[in-house]
């Protein structure tokens, strides 16, 4: 039988000027800082999915086996006054030596300034992964560029998308009848049609389709089929520890059940939910029937809801998963680890 997890939730006050914190001694291992990466294709800041070759060289067991640490830079709520409150999400998460940022929030000089606050250097990130193109999700991306302008961002594919795209060259119809001056291209076109992005040069790479980007860090795409997020592509983030499956959501408009049951497919046994579950205007009776997915049919272990959850959603999960349910506020950090031996 699996030991017990301990899950050690801290809020830990950082000077303001102070240098990149270091892991509590419960993670067990100290993840190595490296540098950003470079490009992956010479002469484009697009592309459409890593090759196989491009996945980095595993991490040390031992580092891998030491549990997930994740700090909320970004939030609405929270205990700390020293860190600006705003809608939008963004997280550092560190793991298997990794430092991956996951959303850059709403503000770049609010998400400037809480990662100051908390003591962490977005100049120095293995990866970001971007959940979806709203606002309040990747407004920070300025700053976040400023200061690390060629790390990977993978965010997801859509053909005319902010962060770039790309169509066949036969994607539109044609009239071979036409003098070549009025055809597009002259009648030519290239087999690929690229789009660009809205932060030009940014080192984008575009995903369609689920991908392991890293040893046990892969990345689950879904596209809403909800009112108002129609088509809206969305990335969450799973982490596969030794303790299960620790899942990070940026607003789940595909639908929380439908990501939980599509990462169910990398591990059955989903550790903790941490993030935006998309509540915030649900009726009472909707937040129940969701509620009782993730506790009844999805068994998660532990919650740890954020951004767009909802005030009554809080209210209805601490309900249900009691003490099982983790505060999750601006400044938190939740550092998730195995116990000793």
């Amino acid at each position: 039988m699996r030991g017990r997890v301990h899950l050690i939730v801290a809020l830990i006050l950082a000077p303001l000027a102070c240098a990149q914190p270091k892991l509590a001694p419960t993670s067990g291992v100290t993840p190595a800082v490296s540098s950003a990466s470079a490009p992956s294709a010479a002469g484009s800041n697009v592309s459409t999915g890593p090759a196989p070759s491009s996945v980095p060289v595993a991490a040390p067991r031992e580092a891998r086996a030491a549990g997930a640490r994740i700090t909320v830079l970004y939030d609405a709520f929270g205990k700390r006054s020293d860190m600006q409150k705003d809608w939008g999400y963004s997280a550092l998460v560190e793991y298997g030596g990794r430092r991956i940022l996951f959303d850059t929030g709403n503000d770049p000089e609010i998400l400037a300034s809480n990662a100051r606050t908390r003591g962490v250097d977005l100049s120095k990130l293995d990866f970001v992964v971007m959940s979806h193109r709203h606002g309040d999700h990747m407004g920070g991306l300025a700053f976040l560029l400023k200061v690390n302008p060629t790390v990977r961002i993978f965010a997801p594919k859509e053909g005319f998308g902010v962060y770039g795209g790309d169509l066949p060259g036969t994607f539109y119809r044609r009239d071979p009848s036409l003098p070549a001056e009025q055809r597009y291209y002259a009648g030519a076109p290239p087999d690929v049609l690229r789009f660009g992005a809205a932060w030009h040069g940014a080192n984008f790479t575009l995903v369609d389709k689920d991908i392991e980007i890293a040893p046990d860090v892969h990345l689950v795409t879904l596209v809403s089929d909800k009112p108002g997020t129609m088509e809206l592509r969305e990335i969450s983030l799973a982490i596969n520890t030794p303790d299960g499956l620790v899942i990070v959501v940026g607003c789940s408009h595909p639908g929380i059940d439908r990501i939980a049951s599509t990462a169910s497919a990398i591990n059955p046994n989903i550790h903790m939910l941490v993030g935006g579950l998309h509540l915030v205007t649900t009726s009472d009776p909707e937040i129940e029937k969701t509620v009782r997915a993730l506790h009844d049919t999805f068994k998660v272990e532990y919650v740890a809801p954020g951004h767009c959850t909802g005030e009554p959603a809080f209210t209805a999960l601490k309900k249900a998963f009691g003490d099982r349910f983790v505060y999750a506020g601006l400044g938190t950090t939740l550092d998730v680890s195995k116990p000793a031996g």
